[in-house]
């Protein structure tokens, strides 16, 4: 979503950091620069102006230009500023459930922008992470199928959906909702609203009186990110007619240009909740502004990819891999385990997203290995005898020629997978001999450290990330690549 703004900004910033002394003059152009990149993002013009003006009374301080690092700490003023234009008051972003049960959650927004998909995914979030017991109830008594769309998804999901009675208002749906989560001691209700194409009274008469029947802890407002200011000036009609709590955005993993998100809090004053990051039921993010902000100016999201981990990866299996590897007994079974661990979390170009100082290298990652790569290393693997994973050196002229049919592939195809193993290999037996230390200077060199290929300002301190097998490290992250010190055993 905020790609080309990332891209923008980034370079306005690697010109700053490379001067050794900034001048006022020097910081209002690259500001200049940095409002054209937020316009061109979609940003409503008050919110750009309003950013850019924060940011230069505190960048043009003496204590800043006079720094031994000025262009690090215009950087750094650039991120705070960014955290709270996008909403970084503690505890805003939280669900506020403290109710005697059952708790109302109301959902609300146009047709279209992912509102009853949005409720199942809070709806599972709620019941998986909080050990909430939920019910979800369909208002949308005009669209043909609402219901039953709420019904299906709950079923995907495992919550339950209120029995369908047809005849009935929205309004006696809500009750009945509430009066079944009393009965039934449910915790927590979410009443998916019906939506329209365009606001009109009826749509806003409609929510208001269920808003005033239920009494929600939260009504939650779904906008569609790729809208971009359509969807601020929804949030904005919406706020004058009901107490929006907050936002959830949809499709914020699409190539829109990411305004909506950055204009949304100071527009309405309502925070951003939660922001869905695909079609799945389980696609569905916590928004964090600081680690947007982050990703924004590509310091990277190393707490987002610990949790994406710890969520996808098969610990147990991960852990297996590492003692192999550091064994030097890595096979193709483990290359392919790792592939399908590495699609489970998006693919390298999501994963080099996240990672700081490598943003920049997202696409070409993406392109090298993304998914759909992946998708075809791992078929060219399974098209292979199990003898031949184990042992690649088996792998002759004949052998190879039937694996690339196989597999649907051509034999340079395959020639190229098994020299990516043997080069992966012949590195897992030297981090392997060389131990812990000697892992770090080998990732070192592979992330960036001395010898390596991050550009000037992404290498970080002792060659290595953190949490990725640099110095203090602490086990990195549970199975990514499968390496030691990415997927070993956690220290604890």
């Amino acid at each position: 979503m905020f790609d080309t703004l990332s891209e923008r900004l980034g370079g306005v910033f690697d010109r700053l950091r490379g001067r050794g002394a900034l001048t006022e003059e020097d910081v209002t152009e690259a500001l200049r620069e940095v409002r054209v990149a937020l316009i061109e993002a979609d940003v409503a013009l008050p919110v750009a102006r309003s950013f850019v003006a924060k940011v230069k009374e505190r960048a043009v301080g003496r204590e800043v230009l006079k720094s031994i690092t000025p262009g690090q700490q215009v950087v750094k003023i650039v991120h705070d500023v960014l955290v709270e234009t996008l909403g970084g008051s503690e505890g805003d972003h939280e669900l506020n459930l403290n109710r005697p049960a059952p708790v109302p959650v109301l959902m609300v927004g146009l047709q279209g922008s992912g509102k009853t998909t949005s409720t199942a995914k809070i709806a599972l979030r709620l019941q998986k992470t909080e050990k909430k017991k939920v019910l979800m109830a369909s208002l949308d008594t005009r669209r043909p199928a609402a219901m039953e769309q709420l019904k299906v998804l709950g079923e995907q999901a495992g919550v339950k959906t209120l029995p369908i009675v047809a005849g009935q208002s929205a309004l006696q749906i809500a009750n009945r909702a509430m009066e079944a989560a009393r009965l039934q001691g449910f915790d927590v209700v979410m009443l998916d609203t019906a939506g329209r194409l365009s606001i009109d009274e009826q749509l806003m008469a409609e929510v208001s009186d269920i808003h005033r029947a239920t009494d929600p802890a939260e009504t939650l407002l779904v906008l569609d990110a790729l809208t971009g200011q359509d969807a601020v000036q929804t949030a904005e009609r919406f706020k004058e007619r009901m107490p929006v709590t907050g936002v959830v955005l949809t499709r914020l993993d699409g190539d829109g240009r990411g305004g909506a998100a950055l204009s949304m809090r100071e527009v309405t004053g309502a925070p951003i909740k939660f922001a869905g990051v695909g079609e799945k039921i389980d696609a569905l993010d916590a928004f964090d502004p600081e680690r947007m902000a982050g990703r924004i100016l590509g310091m990277g999201d190393i707490v987002g990819l610990v949790e994406k981990a710890s969520a996808e990866i098969d610990q147990e299996k991960a852990e297996r891999a590492a003692k192999k590897m550091a064994k030097g007994q890595f096979d193709l079974d483990d290359l392919a385990d790792q592939f399908v661990q590495m699609r489970k979390m998006g693919g390298m170009g999501a994963i080099m997203g996240m990672m700081p100082g490598m943003g920049k290298f997202k696409d070409a990652a993406e392109q090298g290995l993304g998914n759909n790569e992946l998708a075809r290393q791992e078929a060219i693997i399974r098209s292979m005898t199990k003898k031949e994973r184990k042992n690649p050196k088996l792998m002759n002229a004949s052998r190879k020629k039937r694996v690339a049919a196989g597999a649907g592939v051509q034999v340079q195809d395959v020639n190229r997978l098994l020299k990516s193993y043997q080069g992966m290999s012949t590195l897992m037996k030297k981090m392997g001999k060389g131990g812990k230390r000697g892992m770090a200077q080998q990732l070192g060199q592979l992330l960036g450290g001395p010898g390596g290929g991050m550009p000037p300002g992404g290498a970080m301190p002792g060659g290595g990330l953190p949490g990725l097998g640099g110095p203090g490290a602490g086990g990195g992250l549970p199975g990514l690549g499968g390496l030691p010190g990415l997927g070993g055993p956690k220290k604890k």
